[in-house]
């Protein structure tokens, strides 16, 4: 199955610091491009790390309170967090400013596969690179959200096509397939319940698909085999390519 690329959907002209970058020329940078986070690279084009607004605003939340909060919160400055939160917020330049290492992502990867490492970083950005681990582009949220904006019609096509056809080897019209706002719906019998099932997965991870309709039946479940036990000889192949 093909699937989008993160390559195919990134910014490719981005908007980067050096580690040397003023704290102000950040600052500028985000406002004047209106942007919400920036990688820092080296002289090699090597990510260093990445800088979001968060990370400038540790210098306006670090301003002294009353005396008595000072006194009574002061044993709060000795964990690790608080104390990388002070320095951020005493930092002159991008390399202090920056949150290391940076999470990235290959311009060759999913969007599935992107979405995923956002999830898990919680993240709202990744800088892409190549195989060299240079800095190539940037994809966002809202960049991997496009896949979504995919018509129905060639949502249809991919799940007949890269699917039924080429993953499975069903004849084309041997299912019924029909989209409407990125919601598939299957509908026909196939010969075993395993692919059914396989077919309701893959469908799933088709780019643009939002949920996935399951009406399909079949003539035989092998559900009760065990994985290493041979399929009936009766059903061995698949019986509709010999339609």
């Amino acid at each position: 199955m093909k699937h989008s690329k993160v390559g195919a959907l990134m910014t490719s002209d981005v908007v980067r610091a050096e580690y040397s970058t003023p704290f102000k020329e950040v600052a500028r940078l985000l406002a004047e491009h209106r942007i919400s986070g920036l990688p820092v690279v080296d002289d090699d084009e090597k990510v260093l790390g990445v800088i979001s607004e968060t990370d400038l605003m540790a210098r306006q939340t670090d301003a002294p309170g009353p005396p008595e909060a000072h006194r009574r919160f002061h044993w709060l400055g000795w964990t690790r967090g608080s104390r990388a939160r002070r320095a951020k917020a005493r930092a002159h330049t991008a390399g202090r400013l920056m949150s290391s290492p940076a999470i990235t992502v290959h311009s060759d990867a999913t969007v599935a596969e992107a979405a995923r490492v956002m999830a898990r970083h919680r993240v709202e950005r990744l800088p892409v690179v190549d195989d060299e681990e240079r800095l190539v582009g940037i994809v966002t949220r809202r960049d991997l959200l496009q896949v979504f904006l995919r018509p129905d019609p060639e949502i249809r096509a991919s799940v007949r096509n890269d699917v039924l056809v080429r993953a499975l080897w069903l004849p084309p019209y041997s299912v019924d397939v029909d989209v409407h706002e990125g919601v598939v719906t299957l509908t026909g019998q196939l010969e075993r319940r395993s692919e059914c099932a396989m077919a309701v997965e893959m469908c799933r991870q088709t780019d643009g698909v939002v949920a996935v309709v399951d009406h399909l039946t079949h003539r035989f479940d092998d559900s009760w085999r065990q994985p290493d036990e041979p399929a009936p000889e009766a059903i061995t192949g698949n019986w509709l390519r010999r339609l």
